[in-house]
């Protein structure tokens, strides 16, 4: 791969740099050390606060002393999904970056540019001597990806800018100025488990091959959700022959939309062959169902190692039903803006563990009341089934300025930079900028990106061309900023 950009050349430097180092969300000690010591090293002015979040202050260039100070912002940690077959262990190996074209991908995981591009970028910019800018404040905030609570743990005065550029969005040539808030959900059922029988075998039945995603980007995209899946597996199951579930365990993230679902059951294994062919046949209906969108949703039942215990068939449709009426997707589509989700749940992971079975959900919604009341719909629902509900404190939507004289300078500098208009819109997913705002009231703020594809899944991929392109763009408006 040729890359003639200089300045993109040097953002894949520091992001080669950053790949290297284990960044999982709430595992972010070693990335935020590596920063401090990059800041000392290039001597650096840095704030450091308790949950490790940074602020790393770069001097203006000459001429610019008395601008005003410019916040660029992006986060530190990274969704951690792999490929079932991949033996990557996000703990210690690096991220194996892969050339394809135009774009940069990685081996069997995902490629963390969502969101070390922005740090990268900002790195590259604070160190090249050939971009005139106002002073500048890096700030990386640690552990977007579990509900932005980096930014939610900034103390007011961390940063002194009042003018913010966030690199984390995902497609070159649009301007967000607005985002959803979102709300986690943790949901626990009791079970009761028994001793197996003798008589019963045990396998285990696995739905993969979906694709998954952002599941603020992509949950109008109609994916399939891996743990919806082998529940209506199991539910058509069951009229064909008694069964017992002893494990399940689907989903990884509370943002990503579940790929993969496996669950270990038990029955009468003269009745295999007949569930073969009905699972065989659900993969059909299945595929046709999805069939633009998961064309590769695959069903498969082997045998395993029985377990000791398992749960009684009362239990297990007890547990088919709770998940079955657990809410998933769109819930509404903005009445103001055309084509923009308001709001949405996923349904994000399940596993059992200390007799409990436990699921994650995650609502967005860019209207608060209505995000607070599918939370409360969802915390009903374990609350019928006799179970519990915890849900967490949140962050606010980001309400869009469109008079923002920022935004209103962009628009024009993008117009005379590359000859065409830029996008302005509104995304379901979650920014930081909302957190950021309430923390320092005033500031005015912009979210820009290079193109990003299937980030939070192994296919997440990040176009080279536009790196170089929104380079250009942040030089060209910090110059303007004098």
């Amino acid at each position: 791969m040729i890359i003639d950009h200089p300045k993109t050349k040097e953002t894949l430097k520091w992001f080669t740099e950053i790949s290297k180092i284990p960044r999982c969300s709430k595992k972010e000690d070693q990335i935020s050390k590596w920063l401090v010591k990059w800041a000392e090293d290039n001597h650096f002015v840095y704030k450091l606060d308790k949950v490790k979040n940074i602020v790393i202050k770069v001097p203006a260039s000459k001429g610019y002393e008395k601008s005003p100070i410019v916040v660029i912002q992006g986060h530190m940690d990274m969704v951690c999904e792999k490929t079932p077959e991949s033996t990557h262990d996000f703990s210690k190996d690096p991220i194996e970056l892969v050339y394809e074209g135009e774009w940069l991908t990685a081996n069997g995981a995902t490629l963390g540019a969502d969101n070390g591009i922005a740090l990268a970028m900002a790195m590259a910019l604070a160190l090249d001597k050939e971009t005139p800018h106002p002073p500048l404040e890096l700030l990386f905030t640690v552990d977007e990806e579990t509900g932005l609570t980096g930014a939610n743990s900034l103390e007011p005065g961390f940063i002194d800018g009042r003018i913010l550029i966030n690199v984390d969005s995902e497609d070159e040539g649009v301007f967000t100025v607005g985002c959803a808030g979102g709300i986690n959900t943790n949901l626990n059922l009791p079970v009761c488990f028994e001793t197996s029988p003798e008589y019963l075998s045990a396998y285990t039945l696995h739905a993969g091959g979906m694709k998954g995603g952002h599941s603020g980007i992509d949950i109008a995209k109609e994916k399939a959700n891996a743990i919806k899946i082998i529940c209506r597996v199991l539910e058509i199951l069951i009229d064909t022959t008694p069964i017992r579930i002893a494990d399940i365990r689907g989903g990884s993230a509370h943002n990503a939309i579940p790929r993969d679902c496996s669950t270990t059951i038990m029955f009468d294994s003269g009745k295999i062959e007949t569930l073969k062919q009905k699972i065989s046949e659900l993969q059909t209906v299945f595929r046709t169902e999805y069939s633009n969108v998961e064309p590769d949703l695959t069903l498969k039942i082997v045998p395993t190692t029985k377990p000791e215990k398992s749960l009684g068939i009362a239990e297990t449709e007890r547990l088919i039903q709770f998940v079955r009426v657990i809410p998933h997707g769109v819930a509404a589509m903005s009445t103001e803006i055309a084509n923009l989700v308001e709001t949405s749940n996923n349904l994000a992971r399940i596993w059992i563990e200390n007799d409990e079975v436990n699921i994650l959900t995650s609502q967005r919604s860019s209207v608060i009341s209505r995000l607070h009341a599918l939370t409360r719909r969802i915390e009903d629902v374990a609350k019928l089934a006799g179970g519990r509900a915890k849900s967490g404190d949140g962050y606010p939507p980001w309400q869009p300025n469109m008079n923002s004289p920022l935004l209103a300078r962009s628009l024009k500098l993008y117009q005379n930079l590359f000859n065409k208009e830029p996008v302005v819109e509104i995304i379901h997913a979650g920014l930081e900028c909302g957190i950021i705002s309430d923390r320092n009231p005033g500031m005015d703020m912009i979210s820009i990106g290079p193109d990003l594809r299937y980030p939070h899944s192994p296919d997440e991929k990040v176009h080279i061309g536009a790196i170089g392109k929104i380079w250009d763009f942040i030089a060209t408006l910090l110059k303007d900023l004098k």
